[in-house]
């Protein structure tokens, strides 16, 4: 059960991540997809490795 709830762990980070950025993110007239897309595979990665290592 521990690759899934690594998993499960990196996707709640990705999910908290995103929304945190994306309501904070300024429109100022920039696109902000790659901006979420760094956000988003950095939350997953930092979420699933903390599950693992915590172990």
């Amino acid at each position: 059960m521990g690759v899934k709830e690594d998993t499960a762990n990196g996707l709640i980070s990705l999910g908290i991540g995103v929304a945190v950025t994306w309501f904070a993110a300024d429109d100022g007239g920039h696109d902000t997809t790659d901006l979420l897309l760094a956000v988003a595979i950095s939350s997953f990665l930092s979420g699933y490795f903390t599950s693992y290592f915590a172990k």
